[in-house]
């Protein structure tokens, strides 16, 4: 289980660090005004995306993997993190859907409001880890 747990680990690693540097990519593709930058940014955000979803799969993989060691009865922190996870795969499917409206010009938000959505994964790492390592409840 040791080696399955340090998988999970180290591509939970690789998941959150598209799910950190991919809005960031955003937030300056939101600032772009020439069609180079356009092209660079959905080059660097179509590229990060799919490495990404690689981290996110596999994370999960081996997550339920562990999971099925687990006894769920009366480890209510275990529910909470999963709650936690699937909010976080909501998150990924909006930076998806986002990579895609850039790719086709529709995207709308603001550099600002990317820059705000940038802290989500930040938030979301916070209670996981609490969670995982603390067990509150």
């Amino acid at each position: 289980m040791l080696w399955i747990k340090a998988f999970h680990i180290v591509f939970m690693v690789t998941w959150f660090a598209g799910l950190f540097y991919l809005p960031r990519l955003f937030v300056y593709h939101a600032d772009t005004t020439d069609q180079i930058s356009h092209d660079r940014f959905c080059i660097m955000e179509k590229r990060l995306s799919i490495i990404m979803s690689i981290g996110a799969a596999l994370t999960i993989a081996f997550g339920l993997w562990l999971l099925s060691g687990y006894s769920l009865a009366g480890q209510g922190w275990i529910h909470a993190k999963l709650a936690l996870v699937v909010a976080l795969i909501g998150y990924h499917g909006w930076c998806q859907i986002q990579v895609k409206k850039f790719r086709e010009n529709r995207a709308s938000g603001s550099s600002k409001y990317y820059r705000l959505m940038n802290e989500v994964p930040a938030l979301a790492l916070i209670g996981i880890v609490v969670l995982a390592v603390v067990k509150p409840f």
